[in-house]
């Protein structure tokens, strides 16, 4: 390969763009999936890529195959497999804290071999709650051995995770700009990369039984995030909120006659209110502009000298036996609960006094917990972030439907809404079918996910609606938006004007092996700062090209690529990752000093293992 290939108009362009796409991405200061769209347009304005194939990214296999491991991992969730997965997970460990630990891990990690692993860390949340609050194990030593288990377990087949989906769809778009002479490059079978995944899996499992777990334990010494359970003195205790629940009912002479009960929670020493009653109609979460009027009766939590000043102070009368709400707050059907904003939630930047969490969702807010930071004070005003812990009083059956939009991840383990167990076993066998179809090469893996999506729709395992609501649709615009900068890195030659400019900056006779190192560690970092769909995009064809100008197996180079995208442990630009952080309790500086030489390892793991498979 001529690696003197002159930088040409478009080449700059298409750098130009890659590295709007990383700024944008690390200041985010737009959302992602708009700078994506941004990106799109902008490919389409300049004539870097053709007007007919601009959105094909919207219907490439990696697209439609994320869509359907979304609504697929919907399924085996409805019909409550991961509540039968607890309760045996805590029969077989027979109380043994170690065992317990790598049997969850293990199994996190080979559930995401074929879910999404933001879904799979949102199904497995509340499955850690009920194991640590039954066993007294706290969450900080299971979240993250299970957040890296279900990272490694995305290598073990082609749908684990967003890089390995895509990554089949760039080296078939590769083949139009190889050079003459050069060898086509055949896409991945479903399990291809299974050695590896098997390999990374168990490096995960050991590092945690025999170094990562002493450091967690030292945090729990601390008194960080040992808590086991979350209770009633759990959240007394963390946020201050009590779980007493008072009456009070509104005379004609009280001022907060008229007053909506936004108005009446900012008055001074105002406890929650968390429940209304005005003539016969009673509701928990009312929202902020629902008027109070003579004869209205306010569910009040909090401390009971406060409540009984406030009462005092505006006239109203207390009662501590709940009359008239006790069925709303009945713990079987009510009560508080903390969810996570993962990062693909449409809730990042905005207030939430703008969100109308009660109107809308039947939510209450108590608190938010940020960065080990407790809010309580004009929480209206709050502008949401990643990782925020959200401190919520609902029904049930509110937290579940507000759960099903992917907006919020609940940690809480609590009584879900409807749920289909005896369809267990006919979800079980249209998921094995959907595998089995996806083993065999003469079927397009997006086919065979979306025929088992098909089948569980027609036996009723889910409602279409339902399937609708599981994809997030950011994540998919993000990923088809993005991939036609891939193809322009490609076709444009920047990838290639890139690789041979690497190469000359490396001595003579450099090693294979050390380049794959190199293009690992690469990847890796790029990952911090774009996200892994964003790294995979923009460097597998720059690895390619590497590869075709050092002699060495492009294939192998790019599974490097789409495997190194996903190893972050330690920020929270791995969506993972910013789902756990708040619920542990984990510190910046903690995930470094114990995510940091668990990424190294990774990098090694994999290289080693893909020289030894791929040849």
């Amino acid at each position: 390969m001529d690696t003197a290939l002159p930088l040409t108009t478009d080449m700059k362009l298409v750098l130009g763009l890659v590295g709007f796409t990383m700024v944008m991405f690390l200041f985010e200061r737009i959302r992602a999936d708009v700078v994506a769209l941004v990106v799109l347009v902008l490919l389409g304005l300049s004539g870097l890529v053709e007007p007919e194939l601009l959105f094909n990214g919207f219907s490439g296999n990696a697209v439609i195959s994320i869509i359907a491991t979304m609504i697929l991992g919907a399924g085996l969730d409805r019909t409550g497999a991961l509540n039968r997965l607890a309760g045996w997970l805590l029969r077989r460990s027979n109380g043994i804290e170690q065992r317990l630990l790598l049997f969850t891990t293990a199994i996190a990690g080979l559930n995401s071999s074929f879910m999404q692993n933001p879904s799979v860390m949102a199904l497995y949340m509340p499955v850690a709650s009920r194991l640590s609050s039954r066993t007294g194990l706290s969450l900080p030593r299971l979240l993250l051995p299970i957040a890296a288990a279900i990272v490694m377990g995305g290598a073990l087949t082609m749908v684990g995770n967003s890089p390995l989906m895509l990554l089949n769809d760039l080296l078939v778009a590769a083949n139009a700009n190889l050079p003459s002479g050069a060898a086509t490059i055949e896409p991945l079978k479903m399990f291809a990369p299974l050695p590896i995944g098997l390999a990374l899996l168990a490096t995960s499992l050991g590092y945690f039984h025999w170094f990562g777990d002493k450091r967690l334990r030292g945090k729990e010494d601390t008194g960080g995030g040992a808590t086991p359970a979350r209770t009633q003195s759990y959240f007394a205790k963390t946020y201050g909120i009590e779980g007493e629940v008072y009456e009070l009912t509104v005379g004609a002479d009280s001022p907060l006659v008229g007053m909506s009960v936004g108005e009446a929670e900012a008055l001074r020493g105002a406890p929650l209110l968390l429940a209304l009653k005005t003539g016969d109609e009673s509701r928990l979460a009312p929202p902020a502009e629902a008027r109070i009027w003579v004869g209205s009766v306010l569910g009040a939590m909090g401390d009971r000298q406060a409540v009984a000043d406030f009462a005092q102070n505006n006239f109203l009368r207390l009662s501590s036996r709940l009359r008239n709400f006790a069925d709303l707050f009945n713990p079987s059907r009510a009560g508080i609960s903390e969810a996570v904003i993962p990062p693909t939630s449409r809730f990042l930047g905005m207030k939430a006094g703008d969100l109308g969490l009660r109107k809308n969702l039947g939510l209450s807010l108590l608190a938010v917990n940020r960065d080990k930071q407790v809010l309580r004070e004009d929480l209206r005003s709050v502008s949401l972030r990643s990782g925020d812990m959200l401190v919520l009083h609902s029904i049930w059956t509110d937290l579940a439907e507000a759960a099903q939009s992917k907006d919020l991840v609940v940690v809480t383990d609590y009584p879900k809404g409807e749920q289909r167990p005896h369809k267990l076993k006919i979800a079980l066998a249209i998921f094995a079918v959907s595998m089995l179809l996806a083993l065999s090469s003469r079927l397009p893996v997006s086919i065979a996910l979306m025929t088992g999506v098909a089948g569980m729709l027609i036996a009723g395992v889910l409602h279409i609606d339902e399937a609708y609501s599981a994809i997030n649709w950011r994540t998919v615009f993000l990923m088809a938006c993005l991939i036609p900068l891939g193809w322009a890195m490609d076709s444009s030659g920047a990838a290639a004007w890139v690789a041979g400019h690497s190469l000359e900056q490396l001595p003579r006779g450099t090693p294979v092996w050390v380049l794959e190192l190199l293009v690992g560690i690469l990847t890796t970092a790029f990952s911090l700062v774009i996200s892994h769909v964003g790294a995979t995009i923009v460097m597998v064809p720059l690895a390619i090209n590497l590869a075709l100008a050092a002699e060495g197996n492009p294939t192998a180079f790019a599974l490097i690529v789409a495997l190194s995208a996903s190893n972050n442990f330690m920020t929270a630009s791995n969506p993972v990752v910013s789902m756990i952080v708040g619920p542990a309790g984990y510190t910046g500086k903690e995930m470094w000093r114990i995510g940091g030489p668990l990424s190294l390892v990774y990098i090694a793991v994999s290289v080693a293992m893909v020289q030894l498979v791929i040849r």
